[in-house]
């Protein structure tokens, strides 16, 4: 009969083997959403932009990478950049590069449906005081494009967290990772990967219920 003993979870075991790797996948969340969102803007951009030089190598992008599972662009990342420039760039380096240009793809989505939801009366506004394209965006329509994003963005960044640990498959210490090498070491696998569960299932439901709240502030000032 299967029997769970925890009793072995314990503040050294945390310290020694589970924050680094929660540590990393905080990290490459962080930096995957930046990066992510400046990369997404500058994509929907070009796909609003009605050029058509424009618009198709970013739809080209956007449809293509929203097309391909994760786990197998972690994998062409890792093994092709280092062919490409002719040396090897480190699993955390091709995780995060792999991340930004991953998710770049789904948050121009959410940029692009922010910026439509924008009235097109503000806009017109803008034109109407002489603006150019360029201040229109930045002063006018981008600025509350983007507040109403702010819960979408914190969703995808969810979900993001929760894919970090796909990073697993080109060794990456993430905190999957983390708690497997402490399953290994203290001979507890099983327990190991169900406090790992319990981990991503705390800290992603915990940060549910604050884009739930942010949610309804923002349904307000609308």
């Amino acid at each position: 009969m299967l029997s769970l003993d925890l009793s072995f979870y314990n503040w050294e075991l945390f310290t020694g083997y589970i924050l680094k790797g929660l540590l990393f996948s905080v990290q490459l969340t962080v930096i995957a959403t930046i990066g992510g969102i400046v990369v997404g803007t500058f994509l929907a951009l070009m796909r609003l932009s009605g050029r058509p030089a424009l618009v198709y190598p970013a739809t080209i992008y956007v449809n293509t990478m929203r097309s391909i599972p994760l786990v197998m662009v972690i994998l062409w990342f890792f093994l092709l950049i280092p062919m490409l420039i002719g040396k090897p760039i480190g699993a955390d380096l091709s995780a995060t590069l792999t991340f930004i240009a991953f998710e770049a793809a789904f948050f121009s989505e959410i940029v692009r449906a922010g910026i439509q939801s924008v009235p097109k009366g503000q806009a017109y506004a803008g034109e109407a005081l002489g603006m150019t394209y360029g201040q229109n965006m930045r002063l006018i329509v981008l600025p509350q494009a983007f507040r109403n994003m702010i819960p979408v963005f914190m969703t995808q960044t969810i979900i993001l967290f929760q894919d970090t640990s796909l990073v697993y498959a080109i060794g990456a210490y993430d905190l999957l990772k983390g708690f497997e090498i402490a399953g290994k070491n203290y001979g507890r696998p099983i327990e190991t990967y169900i406090l790992a569960a319990a981990t991503y299932f705390v800290i992603c439901f915990s940060l549910s219920k604050i884009v739930r709240k942010i949610q309804a502030k923002v349904a307000i000032i609308r």
